[in-house]
Formats: structure tokens, sequence, C-alpha cells
């Protein structure tokens, strides 16, 4: 090669990493935080070792290699002989893209296969390649995606992670599976349902919240019907807290009375949501947060009860349907939501979009919270073992995550609490309905 083939050459790559330099230097150090330096080193060359290796005879023993020659053959007249050709098809082995966690690569599935096929192979993939978990998405139509995990990343303790939230509305509460932040985005998904067994964590993500929306200029409201056990708190930053039933009927009653006041402003201004406004007439979002919704539903059998409960019911469905646009939120949180409260949780429900599953003691639970949005993620939900305290699954449309909320203790929760009460907005409106209910 002449020499000044190889001098152009060397200014050329020199003058790529100097146009790309500033790139690198935002990227690289964000991909590089919490890697395990190990696997990267060691692990990673060996599993891709052991995936070149086992993955014909694994297709093979899996189902997932096809023929393009009948499975049965005709003999003399009635005579059935059956077998399967001796140098079957398997799919090609994609490219092992190293992550943060272990490593991820696409296939394109041969003519007849679906993606379920792949789905039964993921734990027969996770054993041939020793790896934690392998996980296995269609992203598009002819391909599936597979990750597998090295190790359990949400093992241990859940600690604070580095990442903040990037806008108004966004809280980083915890750590996904493959070690990036988890952030509940409020803006992006208006509502969610929280659901989980006693000592699952529910009560610790919902700490996490809080304290990350404290900082920030948003008012928070809360519906405690055990007495306000748990969201007190949280009580010098909440604008509001009903801790029973009749004081949430009054208060929920006073917020869709408060959106209706503030659909009135955007279509007085000739727009459709509150984010459309100037920043200087916008309203104060609203995040409304309800512990234990179960107990909004269930009813002693009177006809007060029945209204009551009808009440909260109506009032509920109707924030869950207007809120989003008029800067009004909800997370609605149980220990478990059941076709038995009533078909007032089944509409709920269908306007919750963003889906977060603790352990639970029962299918039938799982099965409301993620049945709809992502079925495949039911069993996920069910493994959770008592000792995976915070460890839950999230989901939002069609894809799922296994996640783990930091931990925040009740010292932590009622310090940040105290630390932002300067920054609680008033509003008397709702204070007035608590009283109000209070005294009823």
């Amino acid at each position: 090669m002449p020499w000044e083939l190889i001098i152009w050459l060397i200014s050329a790559a020199l003058c790529v990493v100097l146009v790309m330099q500033p790139m690198w230097e935002y990227r690289l150090p964000r991909w590089l935080d919490g890697i395990a330096w190990g696997w990267v080193l060691g692990g990673y060359p060996l599993t891709v070792g052991r995936m070149v290796t086992t993955w014909r005879r694994l297709c093979i023993a899996a189902g997932l290699s096809v023929t393009d020659r009948p499975r049965h053959a005709v003999i003399a007249g009635d005579l059935v002989v059956s077998g399967s050709a001796l140098r079957p098809s398997v799919p090609r082995l994609g490219l092992p893209r190293l992550t943060r966690a272990g490593l991820r690569l696409t296939i394109r599935m041969l003519p007849g296969q679906t993606p379920a096929l792949f789905l039964s192979a993921a734990d027969a993939m996770a054993h041939a390649w020793r790896v934690y978990a392998v996980r296995v998405v269609s992203p598009r139509r002819g391909w599936v995606t597979i990750t597998a995990t090295a190790r359990d990343p949400l093992a241990g303790d859940a600690t604070a992670p580095a990442a903040k939230a990037a806008r108004l509305l966004s809280a980083v509460v915890g750590r996904t599976e493959d070690g990036g932040a988890w952030t509940v985005d409020l803006r992006s998904v208006p509502h969610w349902l929280v659901v989980g067994a006693t000592q699952s964590g529910k009560s610790t993500l919902l700490a996490s919240l809080v304290s990350e929306l404290a900082p920030q200029p948003v008012a928070l409201v809360g519906i405690d019907c055990k007495g306000g056990l748990e969201l007190s708190l949280f009580g010098p930053r909440l604008s509001a807290l009903a801790s029973s039933r009749t004081e949430a009927a009054a208060l929920l009653n006073a917020l869709v009375v408060e959106i209706g006041h503030r659909m009135a402003e955007c279509r007085a201004a000739g727009v459709r949501s509150v984010w459309e406004l100037p920043d200087g007439v916008r309203p104060v979002p609203l995040v409304v947060l309800v512990d234990e919704v179960a107990e909004l539903y269930l009813s002693d059998g009177s006809k007060a009860g029945r209204a009551q409960v009808a009440e909260c019911s109506t009032a509920l469905l109707r924030l869950a349907q207007l809120g989003a646009a008029l800067g009004l939120h909800l997370v609605v949180a149980g220990q478990r939501v059941g076709s038995e409260l009533g078909t007032g949780v089944t509409a709920l429900r269908a306007q919750l979009g963003g889906r977060i599953c603790h352990r639970v003691h029962d299918e039938q639970t799982a099965v409301m919270v993620l049945g709809d949005l992502s079925p495949d993620a039911v069993a996920v939900a069910q493994s959770i073992s008592e000792d995976e305290r915070g460890v839950a699954v999230a989901t939002v449309g069609g894809s799922w995550l296994r996640v783990r909320s930091t931990h925040t203790t009740t010292e932590q929760a009622r310090m940040t609490a105290l630390l932002h009460a300067k920054s609680t907005p008033d509003l008397p409106g709702l204070v007035h309905a608590v009283a109000g209910g209070e005294d009823s």
C-alpha cells in the first residue's frame, strides 16, 4: 500500500475523531455508567462463543428449525413413514451487540415461523448460554430481537439513580432490568395504575415518586382511605389530603369542578390543552395520588354507601378521561384490582395507560393489570418472589420491563416533604371540599 494512501487514511481517521469528539464525550460516559467490566472483558466473549457453538443444536432441539421436505412419505401404497430432514434449516444468528447488562441480537425468522416459537425457547437459550435471563420481542413483522441479561441487575437494594428527570412531571424512580434509569413521565403517559401486595414495594414506589415530584412546580393531592396512614407522610407537601371515602368523594367532585374551570379557560383562549397556554396563565399541574383504590369501591350495602361508591367511581372516571389535556394526572394504587369491585374499576383501568405490577397473591390481579396490554408479562409478574421487594413489571402499550424502585425510607419521605413544604401550591377550593366532607 502506498505511503501516501496510509497517511491519507490516518489523517481522515483523525479528522473523524475530532469532529465526533463532542458526541463521544457526551454519550460514552453515559453508556459506561454502571457497566460491569468483568462482563465486557470475560463474560461477553464467552457467551458469544457459547451462542455460536450451540445455536444450531439449540434451534433443532427447541423447534426453531424448518425444512422444505415433507414430514411424511408414502411408501408402497398405504405405508406411511414419518421423519425429519437430516439437514434442517435454522435462522441465521445475528451479530451480538454489547449492552451494559448483557447483549442483544436481531434474528430474521424463516418462512412459517412466528415469534411465539422463540418466546417458548427463551428458557432453553438462557440455559444453553449460561445467562440470567433471555427476553424475546418482535419489533417488526418477520424479525425478533433477543436480549440476554448476564446477571440480575435488580438484585440487592436499589439505591438512588444518578440520572435526574429531564422535564416537568417526569420522575426517575428507580432502575430498569437493563441497568438504565426508570422514569415515570406523566406528560407522555398521563395516568398510572400501581398494584402490589403488602410488603411488595408499592408504598416505596409512591414515596420515591413523591420525592421526585416534590421539588417541581406541581400540586400534589392525596386520597388515602386508610385514615391517611400512607400519604400523611407527605402532608406538608400535599395541597389537599382526603383520609376517608366521604372526604374522597367531596375532593373528587371538587377536582371535577376544577377541570371544568380549566376547560373553560382553554376554550376562551382557543386552545385544546393547558400546555398550549402561556407560562404565566397556565394553571399549576395537578397530580392526584390514590392509595388503596379498593376502599373507594367497597360498599357496606346501604343505599348511602352504594351512592357514595357510584359518586367516587364516576368522578374518577371523568378525571381520567379529561385530565390529561387539562394538566391533571392520576396515580392509582392498590393491593389488588379485580372485576369483583365492579364495572367502574374496569372502565377506570382502560384509561390508565401506564401499569406497574409488583408481587401479587393471585393471577387475576396480574391479568387485570397487565393482561390487556402485555399478556406475556403476566407470568413474569407472578414469578416475583417475596425477597424481591420493590421489583415490578412496568408496561406501556405493548412493551414491558422488569424494574425496581429506589428504596425510600419513611424518614427520607418525611424530610423531603418538609424540605419542599414552601413550594406547596395553595388550592383553597380543594381544602374546603375536604373539610366539608369531614364535617358531613
